[in-house]
């Protein structure tokens, strides 16, 4: 049912590119001939990009996990109140910016904060590419406001982390290919009895792909050795794939960044002017109220791009012919 939808998509997608592009030609020929489609031709053009923007950021949705539902996790930084309320925001435009995909999400584990906001929150969010589309959050987020909470209604810095992990099965399937094995048999030694140490009823079976190499001699027959053989080989591969993910969650860990000024990856000022920039793409938006909203779609879309090409949104605008 996913690949059917995922599918449907796909083709409502071309199907609206293929009506847009008519459209477009038609108001084009209106022009030649004279007559004022300007602002036909603006709104067109305007759908046209955010097709071609969501095809794109579809198609750059290639790494191994990006397909699979998230796990997102949000801590304040230091200075208490603001920055717990300043998490709160953050958990409020994630959960929006889901409702407005369809993505369903569920709050595992919410630690109020002592006079509004919250200490920390987890939630997932599930459907497809959910975890492609948030590794654009993972980082400190820097918010510059005049504070609700102070009586001189100064202005103030705060931050806040939001780290991002990928859902992954519980169940590791271990793909084990003939292929990709050396069977010996050999004679077995020490106790056994005669048949045991005259035959050749002892395995080694290796593994190239990992290099994994396990024997079995203690039965007498050989197709009991190999069957035993086979069983260390899974569990060997099992740890195998396990330290795999450790590794990967180790990485992943060492990326995170100290949540203070200097390591964040965006910034949200509302005063004195209003602004949000994404430090890495470079993207700037002034319409900061629909992006607390939860539409993160253009700063997702540009962080794909920078991810994929290493081009910032001002790297592109160089591109364009004058």
């Amino acid at each position: 049912m996913q690949e059917r939808k995922r599918l449907e998509e796909t083709i409502g997608d071309d199907q609206r590119i293929a009506a847009i592009t008519s459209d477009l030609d038609t108001l084009f020929e209106l022009a030649r001939e004279g007559e004022d489609v300007k602002g036909d031709i603006s709104r067109e053009l305007k759908s046209f990009s955010e097709v071609l923007d969501k095809v794109e950021t579809a198609m750059l949705l290639s790494g191994e996990n990006d397909a699979r539902s998230a796990i997102v996790t949000i801590h304040p930084g230091a200075g208490g109140t603001e920055s717990q309320d300043w998490a709160e925001m953050l958990l409020r435009m994630y959960l929006r910016w889901a409702e407005r995909l369809k993505l369903n999400t569920v709050i595992t584990d919410r630690l109020e904060g002592e006079g509004a906001g919250i200490k920390s929150v987890t939630f997932e969010v599930n459907g497809e590419n959910a975890y492609g589309l948030l590794q654009s959050e993972i980082g400190v987020h820097r918010l510059v406001r005049i504070s609700p909470f102070d009586a001189n209604a100064r202005r103030h810095t705060s931050f806040a982390s939001v780290f991002v992990y990928p859902q992954v099965d519980d169940e590791i399937k271990i793909d084990i290919k003939l292929d990709d094995l050396r069977i010996d048999t050999f004679r077995s030694s020490g106790a056994g009895g005669q048949h045991v140490n005259m035959t050749d009823s002892a395995v080694r079976i290796t593994h190239f792909p990992t290099g994994i190499v396990v024997q079995c001699q203690n039965e007498r027959s050989q197709h009991k050795n190999r069957d035993s053989a086979m069983k260390q080989l899974r569990s060997r591969m099992y740890e195998f794939e396990l330290e795999k993910k450790r590794e990967e969650t180790r990485k992943t860990e060492a990326s995170k960044l100290d949540i203070n000024f200097g390591s964040q990856i965006r910034s949200y000022v509302l005063a004195p002017y209003r602004m949000i920039k994404d430090h890495r793409t470079k993207l700037a938006v002034g319409d900061v109220d629909r992006v607390l909203d939860g539409d993160l779609d253009p700063l997702i879309h540009a962080y794909l791009v920078f991810r994929k090409t290493g081009k910032t949104v001002g790297d592109a605008k160089d591109e364009l012919p004058d």
